[in-house]
């Protein structure tokens, strides 16, 4: 019987057991019980022998059997010792498995160098190889390694399909105008497409979460991507603008440029796109914010935060 078929409560249970552990809450450790979600999750990744892929979050190693079943090489992460260890028993068959015992970010913005350099390996290794990512991943982290990928110094992921809280699937799918609506929103919607494959209640975990799941299936549009010329910069615009989401677009930029422009010039930006003094960052569609960064740096093109 294969590893992913025995990723029940009673055989987790009993892993644990035999090493005296309990799921440990601070790393988000909250495991794939349904057998059937594990198997959509993976047939949605879509993995191809020329697939590079990362996870984040090896957790037993039951996901990470199924892709490593279908991909050319796999580096996943794991920052438990003691589920690395278990997870190394599991996967020892796979010789396409680099597995890594670390934490998978070096801080909230950036990938640990390590992670980088394995996937960047691993891609130089697998000829014409597409790099994608495809994890359970824990509940705090999900925010920053789908952003962070985005951006890093990694080719973008082709794909990102991922297991996550459903609270942050919908602020990824959002629509202007909504409560979810946010700078994550933009930033992802501005190269990928977005496709929820499966809500998911808590008791196909344990622990059991006190939150609703999703898996979602990130597509990167190449032509999408391209039409931001400076990506840094976008990255930088965008969280500025929805920094203060309740104040006025006007007041939130006049800060946002404070050492950079001065308030004749924003209103200048502003009134040139019609905007009125009423208009809020969470109103503006994905094109409409795109042109409104690309006018600031025209003005500012050096702006940093600080």
């Amino acid at each position: 019987m294969s590893q992913v078929n025995r990723q029940t409560v009673s055989y987790l249970r009993r892993r644990f057991e035999e090493v005296g552990l309990e799921p440990n809450a601070r790393h988000g450790q909250n495991f794939l019980i349904d057998l059937n979600l594990i198997g959509i999750l993976a047939d949605a990744a879509g993995i191809t022998p020329n697939d590079v892929v990362l996870e984040v979050g090896t957790g037993m190693g039951s996901l990470t059997a199924l892709l490593a079943d279908h991909a050319a090489q796999i580096v996943t992460v794991e920052i438990d010792k003691h589920l690395f260890q278990l997870a190394r028993e599991e996967l020892e068959q796979f010789d396409n498995v680099t597995m890594l015992q670390q934490d998978a970010l070096k801080n909230k913005n950036h990938f640990h160098p390590v992670v980088l350099e394995s996937v960047r390996s691993a891609l130089d290794a697998t000829p014409n190889g597409v790099f994608k990512l495809a994890a359970n991943l824990p509940y705090n982290i999900g925010t920053p390694i789908i952003s962070n990928l985005l951006i890093s110094e990694l080719p973008p992921p082709a794909t990102m399909t991922v297991t996550i809280q459903k609270e942050l699937a919908d602020r990824i799918m959002a629509q202007p105008n909504s409560k979810d609506y946010s700078a994550l929103t933009v930033w992802i919607q501005s190269m990928c497409d977005v496709e929820l494959v499966r809500v998911m209640p808590p008791n196909v975990f344990w622990p059991r979460p006190k939150v609703y799941s999703a898996i979602i299936h990130i597509k990167l549009v190449q032509a999408r991507r391209d039409r931001i010329p400076d990506l840094p910069y976008f990255h930088r615009f965008v969280r500025s603008i929805f920094f203060h989401r309740r104040k006025f677009l006007r007041s939130v930029a006049i800060s946002a440029f404070k050492d950079r422009l001065d308030k004749t010039q924003v209103d200048s930006v502003l009134q040139a796109m019609g905007f009125g003094t009423d208009t809020r960052s969470e109103q503006l569609s994905v094109d409409v914010m795109l042109e409104l960064c690309e006018r600031f740096r025209a003005l500012a093109p050096n702006w940093e935060v600080k």
